[in-house]
């Protein structure tokens, strides 16, 4: 083979090798690009996940076995009455009776694993809203369930618990139905939990001393269960209608710190 012929043979196999280093690369590249869409799927995958389970059982929602109906499963509704005046946490307080007083409450002992302690507890800390209708009649949720020996002090809008013996972790400041959860560990509490606290009976039949067929309401939704299994969550809007005839949901809103 003469000199010329070697040179070209040459030329020709760095050529191939060039083309081979190249397809190598373009592979790796290809490769590198599938794992990084290949996870950013995953990635949005999870979140969208996330969001959904979120939006029922995170951060204070509902638990994956949280089961409601529409409202309108319910039929005609009455609507609800004007709400009363704004209270000391800038909620409305109902005027009407409470539905049953604070005399049978826990005095200190552990009620349902909560216990209740010389002052508040903030690792976690959210509030939900409780309306009750007997017969379509306003009740008050009263001030100072779950909190013993409560004192009141005046404010412009009207009376707050501020202090008292001690503080469960479930307890309300306001007779304006806001239930503040305030507790040294993250788990479900339960309305249960709260009438348990209050020494009220809570069932399908009954809440409290009234007795009749109980609607619970959760955010504008037919609860499908027990109420007593209600999970307090941030800012839920819960409503107990004893009897009939049902009304319409009035939310409130919360206030800023609430």
């Amino acid at each position: 083979m003469s000199k010329a012929s070697r040179n070209k043979q040459a030329a020709r196999e760095r050529i191939a090798r060039l083309r081979a280093e190249q397809a190598r690369r373009r592979r790796r590249r290809i490769r590198v690009a599938g794992g990084a869409a290949a996870a950013v799927v995953i990635a949005v995958v999870a979140g969208i996940t996330l969001a959904v389970t979120g939006s029922s059982g995170a951060a204070g929602g509902a638990p994956p076995e949280f089961s409601l109906a529409p409202l309108s499963t319910l039929g005609a509704l009455q609507p609800a009455p004007a709400p009363g005046p704004t209270g000391s946490e800038g909620v409305p307080v109902p005027a009407a009776a409470p539905l049953a007083g604070t005399a049978a409450a826990a005095a200190g002992q552990p009620v349902d694993q909560i216990n209740c302690q010389a002052s508040e507890q903030t690792l976690f800390h959210i509030h939900a809203h409780l309306a009750i209708f007997v017969n379509s009649k306003a009740r008050q949720v009263p001030a100072g369930i779950g909190v013993p020996g409560a004192q009141s002090q005046q404010t412009p809008n009207g009376p707050f618990i501020a202090a008292g013996t001690c503080f469960y972790w479930l307890h309300t400041h306001a007779a304006d139905g806001i239930i503040h959860i305030e507790s040294p560990v993250q788990r479900t509490y339960t309305l249960g939990d709260f009438f348990d606290e209050w020494g009220q009976p809570l069932g399908p039949t009954r809440a409290g001393p009234a007795a009749g067929r109980v609607v619970a309401l959760y955010d504008g939704h037919v609860y499908q269960g027990n109420p007593r299994d209600i999970p307090l969550t941030a800012h839920a809007q819960i409503q107990l209608d004893v009897g009939t005839p049902l009304i319409a949901p009035q939310p409130v809103t919360f206030p800023a710190g609430l």
